[in-house]
């Protein structure tokens, strides 16, 4: 999701809840601590540049039971950070403590913003040598051979 999506879907709800993989919700005195820019630029293993560019949001949850972050409270801490750091319309990953730092994307329901799985992939398949699918094999053609006790096949 873009940032420009995120701030469209928070204008229309009277509290924010984000939701786990799981289907667990981040604790509701979630705080967020960081809204930032990651500009990345790498190689991949295909030796192609690669820059890439996104918005971060750290949860942060602690035992403070008495505070709520409104939606109008981070509309106002986007602006902000779309003033002061020239933040650009790009997709948000949200950064959560579990076992480490979890990194998602971020969907929405209508109701709760989504923390969905990442992925890792390859990006240059194409000059890697990964297949794009599995040759398939007729078991027709595949030698009969037969296991049987003693044969050594097991």
């Amino acid at each position: 999701m873009k940032l420009s999506e995120f701030r469209e879907h928070l204008s229309g709800l009277q509290e924010i809840a984000f939701e786990l993989p799981s289907g667990n919700l981040v604790p509701e005195h979630f705080h967020v601590t960081e809204v930032g820019k990651i500009n990345k630029q790498f190689i991949d293993c295909g030796g192609s540049l690669r820059n890439e560019v996104k918005i971060s949001f750290q949860l942060w949850e602690e035992n403070d039971y008495n505070h709520r972050l409104h939606p109008e409270k981070l509309i106002k801490i986007i602006d902000l950070a779309i003033e002061k750091m020239g933040l650009p319309d790009a997709e948000i990953e949200v950064e959560y403590q579990g076992e480490s730092i979890n990194k998602f994307e971020l969907g929405f329901d209508g109701k709760n913003f989504l923390l969905l799985n990442t992925q890792t992939a390859c990006l240059a398949e194409d000059k890697c040598g990964i297949p794009s699918q599995k040759p398939k094999v007729k078991l027709s053609e595949l030698q009969n051979s037969s296991c049987a006790p003693g044969s050594g096949c097991c």
